[in-house]
């Protein structure tokens, strides 16, 4: 065998080793112990085994690669592949992701659900036009006060330091006249040990991974409405892929859409159990507090509507047909 036949062989080997695997980085905001985040991790599991190593996604939790607000955009600029992201956290771009975050719209799990599958031919128009593409959406457990003190009505909230982590919260704490502090989650534990917040609204899997109990008492059952987090691929790295690559991450994906759902139903109830045992008291809203709140949803469901336009009426009639 000649030197060049050699040479043009071993190019050849190092060119098929490098189209053999492909990496890629999948940032998240949340804890490695969150149930999304293991969701993801199973998620980067299956796709090395059914792709044969083929495709391998590392997971980087916690924000540690890249903040929450900025892993929409990473994925978009292909600084990372994937990522997962808060749909509501992202209101202010476009009424679609604002959906996510309307309270009282959506608040049981089938509701929920339902209203994703009538909205998600606008979403996956919209991520497209950005360059993007959703490979699975999972939900948070439905939405409820965590605050310092007993409350009766909104009224029992005014003035009180409240987090904002999305453009739909920060809105609440207007309505409500609370004092709006935008904090991160994996900034949360800091803000309540300092004082910086004495109130949220949020699931009880965030309540029990930042181990709110340890500075504030109360949860109050709202019930307001069921945000979901979706995961998504930058488009040109998913059409970079072989076919058979595609349809592994693609069925992957199903999976732990699937996964996700029911685990989330089944965690609600599990949280708010260990936030008792460590000492939460777990309330049922007054029939004022509910009122107080549905009337906010009423308010930011018009304001959706006003800003949505005809597509966000077709989505809101195909929702409630």
């Amino acid at each position: 065998m000649n030197r060049k036949l050699c040479v043009a062989l071993a190019g050849l080997s190092l060119a098929l080793a490098a189209q053999a695997q492909t990496k890629w980085d999948l940032p998240t905001a949340y804890p490695p112990a969150n149930y999304h985040t293991e969701n993801i991790t199973q998620f980067a599991k299956d796709v090395d085994a059914a792709t044969g190593g083929k495709l391998k996604i590392a997971v980087h939790p916690n924000a540690s690669l890249f903040k929450a607000p900025e892993i929409k955009r990473a994925v978009q600029s292909s600084q990372a592949q994937a990522g997962e992201i808060l749909l509501a956290n992202f209101a202010n771009e476009n009424p679609i992701y604002a959906l996510d975050g309307v309270p009282f719209l959506a608040t049981t799990y089938p509701e929920a659900k339902k209203l994703h599958d009538v909205s998600k031919p606008a979403l996956d128009k919209l991520l497209a036009a950005q360059g993007m593409k959703v490979l699975f959406v999972v939900p948070w457990a439905p939405q409820g006060i965590y605050v310092k003190k007993e409350i009766a009505s909104v009224a029992d909230l005014r003035g009180i330091k409240w987090r904002a982590y999305s453009p739909a919260t920060a809105k609440i704490a207007e309505l409500i006249g609370a004092q709006p502090v935008q904090i991160q989650q994996a900034e949360l534990s800091q803000a309540m040990a300092t004082g910086v917040i004495e109130s949220y609204m949020s699931s009880g899997s965030t309540g029990y991974d930042t181990k709110t109990y340890e500075h504030i008492k109360n949860f109050y059952d709202t019930q307001a409405w069921i945000p979901k987090n979706a995961v998504l691929v930058n488009l040109k790295a998913f059409e970079a892929l072989d076919p058979a690559t595609k349809a592994a991450l693609t069925k992957a994906a199903a999976d732990a859409e699937a996964r996700g759902w029911k685990v989330a139903q089944e965690k609600n109830d599990e949280y708010k159990r260990l936030l008792t045992e460590r000492g939460m008291k777990i309330h049922k809203p007054s029939a004022k507090l509910d009122a107080d709140m549905r009337q906010v949803g009423g308010i930011m469901q018009a304001d959706w509507l006003k800003a949505a336009g005809a597509d966000g009426k077709a989505i809101i009639d195909a929702y409630k047909k």
